[in-house]
């Protein structure tokens, strides 16, 4: 009897490692628009939060062909992690937090046209902790050497022992992985309050360029706000925070994550032409 070659036994096992993560997977279907998802627990689908529609119903077709109504628990655009609710007791795949090694395989599991679908490619980049354009904080950069379509966004993607490490997304012209560190920790406040807090000062800033750097003048402001109740007016300049030279209006905006609300911030501001100091007790941002 021959033996099996190397090949046939990696097409094996990664027919094995599928057929066991398949029935967690899931289509979702939002108005015009379609994505994968995965049961997080039971009863709980997580998705990208960028291929949800913004609106509408949406619904849940299993790996078995059955469609179930589900509901939103929570979203964050910053981390693009949606939480769904939805009839069921699927079991989850493990998850692993571990970062793959450079160059190890990675077998995207998702859903097409509502069938599970997969994927085959390498890890081909890791990174420390980032954050997202729109600020959200990613517990490590994990890039991947796949092609990927919009409605497999939201797939799990699995290592070699068949542990999920992440959620496959579509960045900017690049496939990344939303770690499993990173879902774990934005699901659960999801699911616990249905939003995930950001700071809040309360102010619109526009940057202006200054004699000595980069300045962020205040163009409006919420009078009930925390800026507002510090003594910050508009037409303000900020052009410091916590005694560092302001770097810009993004990397301002990118530092009030949820770790900051009710923190205390100095800010340095011009104001005809004088330098005066606040110090600023962050807020939460409203829900709008």
């Amino acid at each position: 009897m021959t033996e099996p070659n190397i090949l046939s036994s990696l097409s094996s096992a990664l027919a094995e490692t599928i057929a066991r993560a398949a029935p967690a997977i899931v289509s979702v279907h939002s108005y015009r628009a379609r994505a994968s998802g995965f049961v997080w627990k039971a009863g709980l689908i997580v998705t990208a939060d960028e291929a949800l529609a913004d609106e509408g119903e949406i619904e849940i077709q299993f790996a078995d062909g059955s469609r179930r109504p589900a509901t939103v628990v929570g979203r964050d655009h910053t981390t693009d992690i949606a939480l769904l609710r939805v009839d069921g007791d699927v079991a989850p795949v493990k998850q692993s937090t571990a970062v793959p090694a450079l160059g190890s395989l990675a077998v995207i599991v998702a859903a097409d046209r509502g069938a599970p679908s997969a994927r085959l490619g390498m890890v081909g980049h890791t990174g420390p902790a980032w954050r997202s354009l729109r600020g959200g904080e990613i517990d490590a950069r994990i890039e991947l050497d796949v092609r990927l379509r919009h409605s497999q966004q939201g797939g799990l993607a699995l290592n070699a022992a068949g542990e999920a490490f992440g959620m496959a997304v579509l960045g900017p012209r690049r496939v990344l992985t939303i770690p499993a560190a990173t879902i774990e920790r934005v699901a659960a406040q999801l699911e616990k309050s249905g939003r995930i807090a950001r700071g809040y000062l309360g102010v619109g800033l526009q940057p202006v360029r200054l004699d000595d750097g980069i300045g962020a003048m205040v163009m409006n402001i919420d009078k009930a706000g925390p800026s507002a109740a510090a003594g910050i007016r508009q037409g303000d300049v900020i052009i410091a925070v916590n005694g560092e030279k302001l770097s810009g209006v993004r990397a301002l905006s990118r530092g009030l994550g949820p770790q900051s609300v009710g923190s205390v911030v100095d800010l340095t501001v011009h104001r005809g032409g004088e330098p005066l100091s606040f110090k600023v007790t962050v807020g939460e941002r409203p829900e709008t």
